[in-house]
């Protein structure tokens, strides 16, 4: 037996060596909206350009399948191997549910039952490569969250959800002992249904009170990720199968599911270290992560162009001048390429397949420059030129000329 799970830890350790981050949805109370809100933070990084996936470990009530419109649907397997359920977004999904023949069959298991399955769930799914796993808890601090925890080790953090009100508050409180006792690091709290909007005037009305979560991560030192808002919508959408962030994307409430996701990208999930590093070592670590590539080093630069010419709007690029450059500062080789289509979040990873580590724009929004830099390759907006050959030969120079982002947005 000993040597059984022996070797199926090795299994279980070649799959999330494929995986680079994971977090694990928790919540101390039910009925705060954890399972949606997991559905809806997996979609946000999907249509950021991440590769995502979502594991569902509530073995007795699984409604990861219903809130994506995959009931009646179940997984496959090949030689070996369970096949997650590709949804909106290209992010796949494994789940008790997609198991079971239909959503009426009870699944009456003990402790132990449960904590095999869900090791064989991470053992034998083939995720692939994965830049995200949202894992969706039952809640509580019961036998399925302490087995995802134990099993996930070092690269599980937790998003814990609450809503305002005090006996919410109070639940989510232990499960942020919960994560502290076993050394879990905690990516922040979201404070869902904060406020009730109006679908008819748009204004938002306090119903379960407000800034409980707020409060909460304030008294315990962690990040606030943000508030959802109670929104009719949300309902809809999950009873229809339809998921928030994918139909309704241009609402207020689907934009403060992708706030939250950037927030998370930007730096709010941190190891247990960086959480008790002190200010000295955060700022050094921040100089580590920001250092500019120095001279001598050979580079990759992309400029966006436009009939040729660097383009002032990254968004209307047509092609790309690829510019390398040897370790003494001289352009070596420059070559024009047409990118893929300007799909969410695409670019960045098809840049830095083609080895880029640097890209000059005339401009370029926030959010793509936060995915720029997911990806280790540093941005310079405002550039003032027309050959793309020119501006690189300027910046190596340390004569670049810069001025406002054109398109900061």
């Amino acid at each position: 037996m000993k040597e059984k799970q022996m070797a199926q830890d090795i299994e279980i350790q070649k799959k999330l060596d494929d995986i680079e981050h994971i977090i694990i949805v928790l919540s101390g109370k039910g009925g705060v909206g954890k399972s949606t809100a997991a559905v809806n933070l997996a979609l946000s990084l999907s249509l950021q350009g991440l590769r995502s996936g979502i594991l569902d470990v509530d073995i007795h009530g699984p409604s990861i399948p219903k809130l994506l419109g995959l009931t009646g649907k179940k997984m496959g397997i090949r030689n070996g191997e369970l096949l997650p359920l590709e949804c909106y977004a290209n992010v796949n999904v494994v789940s008790m549910g997609l198991l079971l023949d239909n959503d009426e069959n009870p699944v009456i298991w003990r402790g132990p039952m449960k904590a095999n399955m869900i090791r064989e769930f991470i053992q034998r799914a083939a995720w692939g490569k994965l830049d995200y796993l949202v894992v969706d808890c039952p809640p509580g601090t019961g036998d399925e969250p302490l087995s995802i925890v134990q099993i996930l080790g070092k690269k599980a953090r937790a998003v814990i959800l609450t809503t305002p009100q005090e006996v919410a508050l109070i639940d989510v409180e232990k499960c942020v002992t919960f994560c502290r006792q076993l050394k879990l690091p905690i990516a922040g709290i979201i404070e869902n249904m904060s406020g009730f909007i109006c679908p008819h005037c748009k204004k938002e009305t306090d119903i379960f009170s407000r800034g409980g979560g707020e409060r909460l991560a304030h008294k315990y030192g962690v990040p606030f990720l943000g508030k959802i808002p109670l929104d009719p919508a949300i309902v809809k959408s999950g009873d229809e199968g339809r998921p928030y962030v994918y139909f309704y994307g241009k609402t207020e409430t689907a934009k403060r599911f992708d706030a939250i996701a950037s927030v998370i990208l930007e730096g709010g999930i941190r190891t247990a270290e960086e959480q008790t590093a002190t200010p000295e070592k955060q700022e050094k670590k921040k100089e580590e992560k920001t250092k500019k590539y120095k001279k001598e080093d050979s580079m990759k630069f992309a400029v966006p162009t436009y009939q040729g010419k660097l383009c002032t709007h990254f968004g209307h690029c047509e092609a790309f001048a690829l510019i390398d450059a040897d370790g003494a500062g001289t352009v070596v080789n420059e070559i024009y390429v047409n990118p893929p289509p300007h799909e969410p979040g695409l670019l960045p990873v098809w840049l830095s397949q083609q080895g880029v580590n640097c890209v000059i724009a005339g401009g370029m929004g926030s959010r793509a420059q936060q995915l720029f830099a997911q990806k280790g390759i540093q941005v310079i907006t405002g550039a003032m030129g027309e050959s793309p050959k020119e501006v690189v030969e300027q910046y190596l120079k340390g004569t670049l000329q810069t001025g406002a982002n054109t398109c900061d947005h």
